[in-house]
């Protein structure tokens, strides 16, 4: 497997009493899909925070490509690299999906107006948004949301890209629908940690799967295995199994 993309190392997290990360070790190879599962509450999204940089951890440490970015901010990480998409989406209303997609490359990618043109345009193609790309923000259904959620993130050109539950609220043909979308990502070559409740869809889409509860790795390794474990039955499915 390649070389990881991004390291945590004991990273830590807590508020007041409440701890969301607990001295998480974590390592993505670089063009691998990892997907992480656990129930409400369990600290998943406040992960992503602290790998986007907008939260930052109270100890431990945070490598990207082997360089420490555990002081950068949320913007200096999208430079970068690392990028996010957010679980519910919140597009520019007043502007159109290729003025959104726009904005992400120019502001988020810091790249030229050319260039983020250019970039709007590979992007809505990849994402299956091309044909909307002239309708305004806020005529777009559910699933078109949700890809230009990631077309937004997409048009920063990371190299990780997180994906916080964005197959969440789709009917089963919009999410077969969104998981060709990342399919298709996949022969880009890009990285991907992807949160998410809809378990079939991850696997039809990771390399590997972990398991956290109250800030904590529990369980972590093959899909199917990780599915099939005790930890995943009782504490993310809240079914008691047998001993």
């Amino acid at each position: 497997m390649a070389a990881p993309i991004i390291r945590l190392s004991k990273v830590c997290k807590r508020y007041g009493a409440i701890v969301v990360a607990d001295a998480i070790d974590i390592e993505v190879a670089g063009g691998e899909a990892l997907g992480i599962i656990g129930p409400n509450g369990a600290g998943k999204t406040s992960l992503f925070n602290l790998v986007a940089g907008t939260v930052k951890a109270d100890s431990g440490t945070i490598a990207y490509r082997n360089r420490d970015i555990t002081s950068l901010n949320a913007a200096a990480r999208c430079r970068l690299g690392v990028s996010r998409s957010f679980q519910i989406p919140h597009p520019f209303s007043g502007m159109t999906v290729f003025e959104n997609v726009v904005v992400g490359a120019a502001f988020g990618g810091d790249m030229s107006e050319r260039e983020a043109y250019a970039k709007a345009v590979e992007v809505l193609e990849l994402t299956g948004l091309k044909a909307k790309a002239n309708a305004m923000a806020d005529s777009l259904t559910l699933l078109e949301r949700k890809r230009l959620e990631m077309a937004r993130a997409l048009a920063t050109g990371p190299e990780l890209l997180l994906l916080d539950e964005i197959a969440g609220g789709l009917s089963e043909h919009e999410c077969r629908e969104l998981v060709a979308a990342i399919t298709g990502l996949r022969k880009t070559g890009i990285s991907i940690v992807w949160i998410e409740h809809v378990v079939h869809a991850l696997l039809a889409i990771v390399d590997r799967l972990l398991v956290i509860d109250f800030g904590r790795i529990v369980a972590e390794g093959d899909p199917k295995t990780v599915m099939a474990s005790r930890e995943v039955s009782e504490i993310y499915l809240g079914i008691e199994a047998d001993a």
